[in-house]
């Protein structure tokens, strides 16, 4: 017999989950760029490996204040989008990036360090619970185990 195995992806992921960003600084550089607190590499492959750009809550497609959303890896050209606001951005205002459940939690990763993102979920009643959080004890408990004598 043969054994089959059926990954429903996206049919059930889409629309589900926002990573939620922390804009750490504005630089302008040509383009102001909201510098957040994620990176593409470690937590949103779409947009890195599909060119698949972010779409984000807060902002208006006839907004008059453009920004790059910037991330705050090494990796050149990490950025999430290009958008309007209505409002300019603020060090400390808070993003959702939206429909980010493929591959954030599933190919996540340590990219020079960048911290992982908090796992919170949303009840139908609204009520928010803590999953899982990140420290520094799981970044260390990824790296190699191989000791050098």
């Amino acid at each position: 017999g043969v054994q089959m195995y059926l990954e429903p992806g996206e049919a059930i992921i889409t629309k589900t989950t926002d990573l939620v960003v922390t804009v750490v600084d504005v630089v302008e550089n040509e383009k102001k760029t909201a510098i957040v607190d994620s990176a593409t590499e470690a937590h949103r492959l779409d947009t890195l490996v599909y060119n698949e750009p972010a779409s984000i809550r807060e902002a208006s497609e006839n907004g008059k204040y453009e920004y790059v959303i910037g991330s705050c890896s090494c990796l050149a050209g990490d950025q999430f989008c290009v958008t309007n606001f209505e409002q300019p951005i603020e060090i400390g205002q808070r993003l959702h990036i939206l429909d980010s459940a493929g591959y954030t939690m599933v190919k996540l990763n340590w990219f020079n360090g960048l911290r992982m993102p908090s796992i919170y979920c949303e009840r139908s009643n609204g009520e928010v619970q803590k999953l899982n959080e990140f420290d520094y004890s799981d970044f260390k408990r990824s790296l190699s185990r191989w000791t050098v004598s």
